[in-house]
Protein backbone atom coordinates (compact mmCIF):
# COMPACT_ATOMS: atom_id res chain seq x y z
CA UNK A 1 0.00 0.00 0.00
CA UNK A 2 1.16 3.72 -0.90
CA UNK A 3 0.22 6.53 0.75
CA UNK A 4 -0.23 10.39 -0.73
CA UNK A 5 -1.17 13.14 0.70
CA UNK A 6 -3.24 16.38 -1.00
CA UNK A 7 -3.18 19.68 -0.63
CA UNK A 8 -4.48 22.86 -1.76
CA UNK A 9 -3.22 26.09 -3.24
CA UNK A 10 -3.88 27.80 0.67
CA UNK A 11 -1.00 26.88 2.13
CA UNK A 12 1.66 28.90 2.49
CA UNK A 13 5.35 28.03 0.75
CA UNK A 14 6.70 27.83 3.89
CA UNK A 15 4.37 25.57 5.55
CA UNK A 16 4.29 23.40 2.24
CA UNK A 17 7.78 22.69 2.21
CA UNK A 18 7.85 21.55 6.07
CA UNK A 19 5.35 19.46 5.57
CA UNK A 20 6.32 17.30 2.22
CA UNK A 21 9.69 17.04 4.35
CA UNK A 22 7.71 15.84 7.25
CA UNK A 23 5.89 13.23 5.36
CA UNK A 24 8.57 12.27 3.26
CA UNK A 25 10.24 11.39 6.66
CA UNK A 26 6.88 9.79 7.55
CA UNK A 27 7.17 7.67 4.94
CA UNK A 28 4.46 8.94 2.34
CA UNK A 29 5.33 8.12 -1.18
CA UNK A 30 3.03 11.19 -2.90
CA UNK A 31 2.29 14.25 -2.89
CA UNK A 32 -0.87 15.31 -5.12
CA UNK A 33 -2.56 18.95 -5.42
CA UNK A 34 -5.28 20.45 -6.05
CA UNK A 35 -4.77 22.31 -9.84
CA UNK A 36 -7.44 24.97 -10.25
CA UNK A 37 -5.63 27.98 -10.86
CA UNK A 38 -8.75 30.64 -10.13
CA UNK A 39 -9.68 29.19 -6.92
CA UNK A 40 -5.57 28.65 -5.73
CA UNK A 41 -2.85 29.41 -6.67
CA UNK A 42 -1.22 27.58 -9.54
CA UNK A 43 -0.16 23.87 -8.50
CA UNK A 44 2.44 22.91 -10.62
CA UNK A 45 4.56 26.03 -9.10
CA UNK A 46 4.58 24.69 -5.80
CA UNK A 47 5.09 21.22 -7.13
CA UNK A 48 8.38 22.16 -8.56
CA UNK A 49 9.18 24.02 -5.21
CA UNK A 50 8.21 20.80 -3.20
CA UNK A 51 10.51 18.69 -5.24
CA UNK A 52 13.12 20.48 -4.29
CA UNK A 53 12.73 19.54 -0.83
CA UNK A 54 12.23 16.01 -1.07
CA UNK A 55 14.66 12.92 -2.35
CA UNK A 56 11.69 10.34 -3.00
CA UNK A 57 8.16 11.72 -2.94
CA UNK A 58 6.51 11.70 -6.45
CA UNK A 59 3.89 14.35 -7.22
CA UNK A 60 1.28 15.43 -9.51
CA UNK A 61 -2.03 17.13 -9.89
CA UNK A 62 -4.99 15.67 -8.29
CA UNK A 63 -6.86 15.80 -11.14
CA UNK A 64 -5.90 18.22 -14.05
CA UNK A 65 -7.77 18.30 -17.21
CA UNK A 66 -7.07 18.61 -21.34
CA UNK A 67 -9.16 21.98 -21.59
CA UNK A 68 -7.09 24.39 -19.47
CA UNK A 69 -3.76 24.29 -20.93
CA UNK A 70 -2.91 23.65 -24.99
CA UNK A 71 -1.42 20.37 -24.56
CA UNK A 72 1.82 20.59 -26.51
CA UNK A 73 2.36 23.31 -23.06
CA UNK A 74 1.02 20.20 -20.54
CA UNK A 75 3.43 18.35 -22.58
CA UNK A 76 5.96 20.42 -22.13
CA UNK A 77 5.39 21.09 -18.78
CA UNK A 78 5.07 17.65 -17.46
CA UNK A 79 8.22 16.45 -19.33
CA UNK A 80 10.23 19.53 -17.34
CA UNK A 81 8.99 18.08 -14.06
CA UNK A 82 9.60 14.37 -14.59
CA UNK A 83 13.07 15.56 -15.79
CA UNK A 84 14.22 18.12 -13.07
CA UNK A 85 13.05 15.57 -10.58
CA UNK A 86 14.46 12.75 -11.66
CA UNK A 87 11.25 10.74 -12.79
CA UNK A 88 9.52 11.61 -9.39
CA UNK A 89 6.27 12.45 -11.42
CA UNK A 90 2.31 11.43 -12.14
CA UNK A 91 -0.77 13.05 -13.23
CA UNK A 92 -3.95 12.56 -12.09
CA UNK A 93 -6.95 13.68 -15.35
CA UNK A 94 -10.20 14.42 -15.20
CA UNK A 95 -12.84 15.85 -17.25
CA UNK A 96 -12.45 19.36 -15.20
CA UNK A 97 -14.83 20.12 -12.23
CA UNK A 98 -13.95 23.52 -10.56
CA UNK A 99 -11.48 24.37 -12.82
CA UNK A 100 -13.91 24.72 -15.63
CA UNK A 101 -16.74 25.30 -14.36
CA UNK A 102 -15.82 28.17 -11.91
CA UNK A 103 -14.72 30.11 -14.95
CA UNK A 104 -18.66 29.40 -16.62
CA UNK A 105 -17.56 26.57 -18.85
CA UNK A 106 -18.17 22.81 -19.85
CA UNK A 107 -15.70 19.50 -18.72
CA UNK A 108 -14.06 18.03 -21.35
CA UNK A 109 -15.69 15.12 -22.98
CA UNK A 110 -14.48 11.75 -22.33
CA UNK A 111 -13.43 10.93 -25.59
CA UNK A 112 -10.92 14.38 -25.64
CA UNK A 113 -9.98 13.25 -22.10
CA UNK A 114 -8.71 9.49 -23.78
CA UNK A 115 -7.21 11.60 -26.70
CA UNK A 116 -5.36 13.66 -24.24
CA UNK A 117 -4.11 10.91 -22.05
CA UNK A 118 -2.31 8.91 -25.23
CA UNK A 119 -1.29 12.02 -26.86
CA UNK A 120 0.24 13.97 -23.99
CA UNK A 121 1.87 10.49 -23.25
CA UNK A 122 3.40 10.34 -26.28
CA UNK A 123 4.68 14.02 -27.19
CA UNK A 124 6.21 13.28 -22.95
CA UNK A 125 8.38 10.31 -24.42
CA UNK A 126 9.34 12.89 -27.24
CA UNK A 127 7.31 11.21 -29.89
CA UNK A 128 5.79 13.53 -32.65
CA UNK A 129 2.39 14.01 -32.26
CA UNK A 130 -0.90 16.26 -34.15
CA UNK A 131 -3.56 16.99 -32.02
CA UNK A 132 -6.54 19.05 -33.18
CA UNK A 133 -5.88 22.32 -31.44
CA UNK A 134 -2.46 22.44 -33.78
CA UNK A 135 -2.28 22.89 -37.49
CA UNK A 136 1.31 21.13 -37.43
CA UNK A 137 2.97 18.19 -35.62
CA UNK A 138 4.51 18.78 -32.04
CA UNK A 139 7.58 17.51 -30.79
CA UNK A 140 9.72 17.82 -27.96
CA UNK A 141 13.59 17.58 -29.51
CA UNK A 142 14.78 17.49 -25.28
CA UNK A 143 12.46 14.89 -24.12
CA UNK A 144 14.25 12.22 -22.53
CA UNK A 145 12.10 8.98 -23.35
CA UNK A 146 9.71 9.63 -19.76
CA UNK A 147 6.60 7.03 -19.72
CA UNK A 148 4.18 9.39 -17.69
CA UNK A 149 2.09 7.75 -15.58
CA UNK A 150 -1.75 8.87 -16.05
CA UNK A 151 -4.48 8.62 -12.98
CA UNK A 152 -7.80 8.83 -14.25
CA UNK A 153 -10.65 10.17 -11.73
CA UNK A 154 -13.79 8.36 -12.52
CA UNK A 155 -17.29 7.25 -11.50
CA UNK A 156 -19.50 6.80 -13.98
CA UNK A 157 -19.76 3.57 -16.23
CA UNK A 158 -18.10 5.58 -18.97
CA UNK A 159 -15.53 7.57 -17.41
CA UNK A 160 -14.26 4.06 -15.52
CA UNK A 161 -14.21 2.26 -18.82
CA UNK A 162 -12.01 5.31 -20.07
CA UNK A 163 -10.06 4.73 -17.25
CA UNK A 164 -8.92 0.59 -18.05
CA UNK A 165 -8.73 1.49 -20.92
CA UNK A 166 -6.47 4.47 -21.28
CA UNK A 167 -5.01 4.84 -17.67
CA UNK A 168 -2.26 3.75 -15.61
CA UNK A 169 -4.89 4.30 -12.67
CA UNK A 170 -7.63 5.22 -11.68
CA UNK A 171 -8.80 7.95 -8.71
CA UNK A 172 -12.02 7.90 -6.68
CA UNK A 173 -12.32 10.44 -4.03
CA UNK A 174 -13.86 8.36 -0.99
CA UNK A 175 -12.93 5.81 1.23
CA UNK A 176 -15.45 3.54 1.41
CA UNK A 177 -13.94 -0.47 0.25
CA UNK A 178 -17.25 -1.28 -1.31
CA UNK A 179 -17.40 1.54 -3.40
CA UNK A 180 -13.91 1.35 -4.47
CA UNK A 181 -14.44 -2.38 -4.72
CA UNK A 182 -17.61 -1.27 -7.46
CA UNK A 183 -15.57 0.85 -9.52
CA UNK A 184 -12.43 -0.81 -9.74
CA UNK A 185 -14.08 -3.83 -11.08
CA UNK A 186 -15.44 -2.20 -13.73
CA UNK A 187 -12.33 -0.14 -14.71
CA UNK A 188 -10.34 -3.05 -14.88
CA UNK A 189 -12.93 -5.41 -16.80
CA UNK A 190 -13.16 -2.77 -19.08
CA UNK A 191 -8.96 -2.90 -19.68
CA UNK A 192 -9.16 -6.19 -20.09
CA UNK A 193 -11.56 -5.97 -22.15
CA UNK A 194 -9.56 -3.92 -24.55
CA UNK A 195 -6.77 -6.58 -24.00
CA UNK A 196 -4.18 -4.51 -21.32
CA UNK A 197 -2.55 -6.35 -19.02
CA UNK A 198 -3.98 -4.72 -15.21
CA UNK A 199 -1.83 -6.34 -13.10
CA UNK A 200 -0.09 -3.00 -12.46
CA UNK A 201 -2.96 -1.18 -12.84
CA UNK A 202 -3.27 1.16 -9.57
CA UNK A 203 -6.06 2.62 -7.67
CA UNK A 204 -6.20 5.76 -5.22
CA UNK A 205 -8.58 5.96 -2.92
CA UNK A 206 -8.88 9.73 -1.66
CA UNK A 207 -10.12 10.86 1.46
CA UNK A 208 -10.03 13.13 4.46
CA UNK A 209 -8.83 11.79 7.46
CA UNK A 210 -9.25 12.59 10.99
CA UNK A 211 -8.29 11.71 14.31
CA UNK A 212 -10.75 12.28 17.43
CA UNK A 213 -14.16 12.07 18.93
CA UNK A 214 -16.01 11.31 15.79
CA UNK A 215 -18.66 14.43 16.34
CA UNK A 216 -15.69 16.16 15.98
CA UNK A 217 -14.17 14.45 13.14
CA UNK A 218 -17.80 14.47 11.05
CA UNK A 219 -17.44 18.49 11.39
CA UNK A 220 -14.29 18.92 10.18
CA UNK A 221 -14.72 16.84 7.28
CA UNK A 222 -18.20 17.26 6.20
CA UNK A 223 -16.55 19.61 3.01
CA UNK A 224 -15.94 16.30 1.71
CA UNK A 225 -19.04 14.30 0.74
CA UNK A 226 -20.58 17.41 -0.59
CA UNK A 227 -17.65 17.52 -3.26
CA UNK A 228 -18.20 14.27 -4.19
CA UNK A 229 -21.63 14.82 -4.92
CA UNK A 230 -20.63 17.48 -7.84
CA UNK A 231 -19.38 14.21 -9.43
CA UNK A 232 -21.97 12.03 -8.42
CA UNK A 233 -25.17 14.34 -9.53
CA UNK A 234 -23.49 14.59 -12.89
CA UNK A 235 -23.34 10.90 -13.19
CA UNK A 236 -27.39 10.35 -11.97
CA UNK A 237 -28.28 13.23 -14.11
CA UNK A 238 -26.68 11.66 -16.93
CA UNK A 239 -28.00 7.91 -16.05
CA UNK A 240 -31.03 8.57 -13.79
CA UNK A 241 -31.56 7.30 -10.24
CA UNK A 242 -32.74 3.62 -10.82
CA UNK A 243 -30.39 2.85 -13.82
CA UNK A 244 -28.35 0.13 -11.57
CA UNK A 245 -25.57 1.84 -13.24
CA UNK A 246 -24.34 3.86 -9.89
CA UNK A 247 -25.12 2.13 -6.47
CA UNK A 248 -28.07 3.14 -4.76
CA UNK A 249 -26.13 4.79 -1.58
CA UNK A 250 -24.70 7.30 -3.86
CA UNK A 251 -27.94 7.97 -5.38
CA UNK A 252 -29.96 8.14 -2.25
CA UNK A 253 -27.48 10.38 -0.22
CA UNK A 254 -27.64 13.55 -3.36
CA UNK A 255 -31.32 13.41 -3.47
CA UNK A 256 -31.42 16.37 -1.09
CA UNK A 257 -28.80 18.57 -2.76
CA UNK A 258 -30.13 21.45 -3.90
CA UNK A 259 -26.69 23.19 -5.32
CA UNK A 260 -22.90 24.21 -4.80
CA UNK A 261 -21.03 27.44 -4.46
CA UNK A 262 -17.77 27.05 -7.06
CA UNK A 263 -16.05 29.37 -5.42
CA UNK A 264 -16.15 27.39 -2.13
CA UNK A 265 -14.88 24.56 -3.68
CA UNK A 266 -13.73 21.73 -0.78
CA UNK A 267 -14.13 23.87 2.07
CA UNK A 268 -16.00 23.99 4.95
CA UNK A 269 -17.80 27.01 4.89
CA UNK A 270 -19.78 26.49 1.51
CA UNK A 271 -23.44 27.51 2.08
CA UNK A 272 -24.82 24.00 0.54
CA UNK A 273 -23.83 21.61 3.00
CA UNK A 274 -26.94 20.92 4.77
CA UNK A 275 -27.87 17.46 3.18
CA UNK A 276 -24.93 15.68 4.41
CA UNK A 277 -25.92 13.31 7.16
CA UNK A 278 -22.74 11.85 9.83
CA UNK A 279 -23.51 8.16 8.16
CA UNK A 280 -22.13 9.53 4.85
CA UNK A 281 -19.25 11.21 6.26
CA UNK A 282 -18.03 8.34 8.15
CA UNK A 283 -18.39 6.10 4.78
CA UNK A 284 -17.04 8.42 2.88
CA UNK A 285 -13.71 9.54 5.17
CA UNK A 286 -11.20 7.84 7.38
CA UNK A 287 -12.11 8.87 11.21
CA UNK A 288 -11.57 8.10 14.91
CA UNK A 289 -8.63 6.19 16.81
CA UNK A 290 -5.68 5.37 15.51
CA UNK A 291 -6.97 1.11 15.60
CA UNK A 292 -10.19 3.07 13.68
CA UNK A 293 -7.54 4.07 10.87
CA UNK A 294 -5.75 1.35 10.36
CA UNK A 295 -9.04 -1.25 10.30
CA UNK A 296 -10.81 1.19 7.33
CA UNK A 297 -6.85 1.02 5.34
CA UNK A 298 -6.79 -2.34 5.73
CA UNK A 299 -10.24 -2.69 4.44
CA UNK A 300 -9.51 -0.65 1.87
CA UNK A 301 -6.45 -2.58 0.58
CA UNK A 302 -8.50 -5.91 0.52
CA UNK A 303 -10.83 -4.44 -1.49
CA UNK A 304 -8.36 -3.51 -4.13
CA UNK A 305 -7.07 0.14 -2.96
CA UNK A 306 -3.00 0.57 -4.08
CA UNK A 307 -2.86 4.02 -2.31
CA UNK A 308 -4.48 5.97 0.60
CA UNK A 309 -4.60 9.69 -0.22
CA UNK A 310 -5.06 11.97 2.51
CA UNK A 311 -6.69 15.44 1.56
CA UNK A 312 -4.94 17.65 3.93
CA UNK A 313 -8.22 19.78 4.66
CA UNK A 314 -9.53 19.37 7.67
CA UNK A 315 -7.14 21.07 9.79
CA UNK A 316 -4.11 19.16 12.31
CA UNK A 317 -2.76 18.62 8.85
CA UNK A 318 0.84 18.07 11.42
CA UNK A 319 -0.80 15.85 13.59
CA UNK A 320 -2.28 13.42 10.82
CA UNK A 321 0.82 12.91 9.46
CA UNK A 322 2.70 12.37 12.21
CA UNK A 323 0.16 9.45 13.51
CA UNK A 324 0.24 8.03 10.19
CA UNK A 325 3.86 7.76 10.31
CA UNK A 326 4.06 6.62 13.68
CA UNK A 327 1.00 3.92 13.49
CA UNK A 328 -0.68 3.47 10.58
CA UNK A 329 2.18 3.37 7.73
CA UNK A 330 4.12 0.74 9.17
CA UNK A 331 1.59 -1.77 9.94
CA UNK A 332 1.18 -1.76 5.90
CA UNK A 333 4.99 -0.73 4.95
CA UNK A 334 5.71 -3.98 7.31
CA UNK A 335 4.08 -6.44 4.95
Amino acid sequence: MEFGITFKGFVSPDRARNLVRQAEAAGFDYCWFYDSHILWRESFVAMAMCMEHTKTMRFGPCVTNPNIRDWSLSASLYASLAHQSNGRFDIGLGRGDSSMRVMGKKPATLARLAEFTTKVKAMVRGEEVEYGECPEPVKLPWATGYELPVWIGAYGPKALATAGEVGDGLILQIGDPDLVKWFKDQAISAGEKAGRDMSNFKVQAAAPAYFGDIDYCIEHTKWFPAMVGNHVADIVEKYGNDSGLVPKSLTDYIEKRRGYDYSKHGQSDNPFLDFITEDIVKSFCVLGTVDDHIARVKALEEAGTTQFNIYLDSGDEEEIIAQYGRHIIPQFKAM
